[in-house]
């Protein structure tokens, strides 16, 4: 059996500054890197922000942000990280966690649920992605997979939840990735709520015993 060492990190991130989160994001890889980790799963729409609200709706975010994406690969020889950022795809904007492995794009998985209620309008500026389709998104001349997409890493399946996706699906016939990877990252930007701690570890756990893999 193929081993990886997998780590997560929390980034405190600002809304649009993309030096800094930029910067953040960096000093995690490099940080990962030292501790000989192989995958690294970083939060949620980690390289715009998560909270850019209605600045999502202007086409120059998602644009900037694979601009950080793309200044991110050299960082990333040697190792795979997830990154999160929001991504126009056929006039359609989508809520993603870009793989980076060993300085390229493997693909982009698309969130396939959104949270509309409470404190978030996900809705109003994004579009969910449909389970079980896959896509190719051209980006600078070249063609990259995207949508519902599971990873091979040296023999090990990786695959994705983004934090609403989980929380949405409740037992194996609800959750279309049971199955399907040995490894599932879940890239989250959520709010902190008493009580929410033991929450979380209930669906990390269903998660992981539903799919038969380990979940970061």
């Amino acid at each position: 059996m193929h081993y990886l060492k997998v780590a997560g990190a929390a980034l405190n991130q600002t809304p649009l500054d993309w030096e800094g989160n930029r910067a953040r994001i960096v000093e995690a890889i490099r940080q990962a890197r030292a501790a000989g980790v192989q995958v690294l799963c970083l939060p949620e729409l980690c390289v715009s922000g998560y909270g850019c609200e209605d600045a999502f709706h202007g086409e120059w975010v998602a644009e900037e942000s694979l601009r950080s994406v793309a200044q991110l690969l050299p960082e990333t020889r040697g190792l795979a990280v997830a990154v999160g950022l929001p991504l126009i795809h056929q006039q359609n904007l989508y809520n993603c966690a870009a793989l980076l492995v060993d300085g390229r794009v493997a693909g982009f998985f698309a969130k396939q649920v959104l949270a509309g209620y409470g404190v978030y309008y996900e809705p109003r500026w994004f579009k969910a992605w449909p389970a079980g389709v896959v896509s190719e998104h051209l980006w600078e001349g070249q063609a990259y997979p995207i949508g519902d997409l599971v990873f091979d890493l040296g023999g090990v399946r990786v695959g994705f939840e983004i934090c609403e996706d989980a929380w949405a699906r409740r037992g194996i016939a609800a959750n279309p990735v049971a199955g399907r990877a040995d490894l599932l990252l879940n890239p989250s930007a959520s709010h902190f709520a008493f009580g929410k701690y033991g929450t979380v570890r209930g669906i990390v756990q269903e998660g992981s015993r539903q799919g038969h893999a380990v979940y970061l």
